[in-house]
């Protein structure tokens, strides 16, 4: 009865996902159709005025530059020439905003960078999640942001730093690139299927520790690490590969080829690509990968298709280049741009501290980072328990990476009105308070007890629905409002304060939850065990977290208004 449940399950989850696929497909055939549409008739001039940019390059005078690569720079803004001759409907240019043959292969030779890449994080971050959860536990991601990604992480800037400085940007790019899929090849054809051969067995390390079978804590997890070492390194790359690749591989090489007038119609769509990347990577996932009879088959297929997705980001990436170079539109701009300050851990702290502006921007941002890690640990243990299986899991965590694809194209898109409506403070407000009442009935069922199935299933469906929505909030209300509370500031607020406010808040954001669960794992034993202390910790964060958005509400109206009437 159990076989046929799953199977029915799984056949009304595959009706709904061919649905939104076929929903994604008609639109995606609406967009070309109207992309290779002619001139049209009308100029929405108030559509232009509306638009704002998504990068942080300041927008300054452009001059024909001869370019490094032969020809001259003024053939650059043909697009947006023709963006503000054609004009076109509102629903044309809101879809699509983007005109000339040019153009548009030149918007979908650099998207399709971010989408391949994308693509191979989401196939990635789910695998990694797979192996150490399934084979460790959930409390073993705790320990390995730590002693793991952290020094990786670390090694990694240093070594790039260095790079950088020997290297020209094309050979920077793929010298970046190759090694991470060449370690995902190597650890599919070599690493993994050897794996018991040059690896221990749990029973050696708790005989090489002298741990009893029944030993519960940190020395466990750390066992169970050791004794699936391999596991553990492919999740260390994974998590350093998801750090650098939206980062350095695509914004970086965007941000240098795309100039100011491109990026206010270019990063809207950059980020709708970036949100259809999950759902085919999800759905790969549940229709191929997790279909195979054991996980080192399903593994062997995801493999097939990061690697298809490293040759294309390459591909592209030489295309995209080769396309820039004939057709001369690379630009420079005549006022460069400001450096970003690169601050210590000690700068940062000092800095912050004599701001209370900027201290509550950065309580934010670590209300947000240590809150979504209590929850996201706690979720995947207990989809451990409901899916023991490797391929289960796997299963599952294509479906959910498709419906977090799926909102987050629906959360740009219909987004950017929410803040309008609710205001500053509300919409820094909400977050904290879905959180809030998401987490109420999800650690109420942890805490009722999950051992029995229909328990478990219920937690399992509450803390699948907290996750999803947390992180749609996220896209949706606090990230917004976050960047746009460094408006109001003065130059050096912005450019220093922003950059303390990013050291503080992903390191102690990140690193600060991990330490704070790994605590709670050696006193309680497993995270499920110390559930009613996270869910106290959990509820201080976010009142702390409340507060403080409420109380910058206050300033940001306060530095706003003074702003204003010193413009008049």
């Amino acid at each position: 009865m159990t076989v046929i449940h799953i199977n029915n399950r799984t056949k009304k989850l595959n009706r709904k996902f061919t649905s939104i696929r076929g929903s994604i497909f008609l639109l995606s055939i609406i967009a070309m159709q109207v992309a290779a549409e002619g001139n049209f008739p009308t100029r929405n001039q108030k559509l232009m005025a509306n638009l704002k940019p998504h990068s942080s390059v300041t927008a300054s005078k452009m001059e024909p530059v001869k370019n490094v690569r032969g020809g001259s720079s003024n053939e650059m803004n043909n697009g947006a020439k023709q963006y503000n001759q054609v004009g076109g409907s509102a629903i044309r240019n809101a879809l699509f905003p983007i005109h000339g043959k040019e153009e548009v292969t030149k918007f979908l030779l650099i998207g399709s960078i971010k989408f391949f890449v994308i693509l191979a994080l989401t196939l990635t971050r789910d695998n990694k999640d797979t192996m150490v959860v399934t084979e460790c536990g959930a409390e073993a991601i705790a320990f390995l942001k730590i002693y793991g990604v952290l020094p990786a992480a670390t090694l990694f800037i240093a070594l790039y730093s260095k790079m950088a400085t020997l290297l020209e940007k094309k050979t920077l790019f793929y010298a970046t690139c190759i090694p991470f899929f060449a370690f995902f090849f190597i650890f599919d054809a070599i690493i993994y299927p050897n794996r018991h051969s040059i690896q221990p067995s749990l029973a050696t390390v708790h005989s090489m520790f002298r741990m009893q079978s029944d030993a519960k804590g940190a020395s466990v997890i750390f066992a169970k690490l050791f004794a699936n070492w391999t596991s553990a390194l492919f999740y260390v790359v994974a998590e350093v590969y998801s750090s650098v690749s939206v980062g350095i591989l695509f914004w970086q090489f965007a941000n240098d080829v795309v100039s100011v007038q491109q990026a206010k119609r270019f990063y809207p769509l950059f980020a709708q690509m970036s949100g259809l990347a999950p759902i085919l990577a999800g759905q790969y996932v549940v229709r191929y990968a997790s279909q195979a009879d054991n996980f080192e088959e399903s593994l062997h297929r995801l493999t097939r298709m990061v690697t298809f997705a490293g040759v294309m980001i390459c591909s592209f990436y030489k295309w995209a280049n080769d396309f820039l170079e004939r057709n001369n539109t690379v630009t420079r701009e005549v006022q460069k741009k400001k450096k970003k300050a690169k601050m210590t851990m000690a700068e940062s702290t000092r800095f912050l501290a004599s701001s209370e502006y900027l201290r509550l921007i950065a309580t934010l941002v670590l209300g947000y980072g240590l809150s979504i890690n209590f929850t996201d640990i706690m979720w995947k243990s207990i989809l451990k328990k409901k899916y023991p299986d490797p391929l289960d899991y796997q299963r599952f965590m294509g479906n959910f990476s498709s419906i977090v694809g799926l909102s987050t194209c629906i959360v740009i898109f219909f987004g950017v009105h929410a803040i309008r409506i609710l205001g500053w403070r509300m919409g820094a407000l909400a977050t904290p308070a879905v959180m809030a009442c998401l987490a109420l009935p999800y650690f109420s069922s942890i805490l009722m007890g999950v051992d029995q199935p229909k328990a478990l299933h219920i937690a399992v469906a509450l803390g699948t629905m907290q996750t999803l929505l947390s992180k749609t909030a996220k896209y949706a209300l606090f990230d917004p409002t976050t960047q746009m509370a460094y408006i109001p500031l003065d130059d050096e607020s912005k450019v220093k304060g922003k950059a303390a406010i990013e050291v503080l808040g992903s390191r102690i954001g990140k690193s600060g939850g991990s330490l704070i669960q790994q605590g709670l794992v050696m006193i309680f034993g497993d995270i499920i065990s110390a559930a009613p202390a996270l869910t106290v910790i959990y509820y201080c964060v976010l009142v702390w977290w409340a507060y403080s958005a409420h109380r910058l509400g206050i300033l940001f109206s306060a530095k706003t208004d003074e702003t204003k009437s010193h413009k008049r």
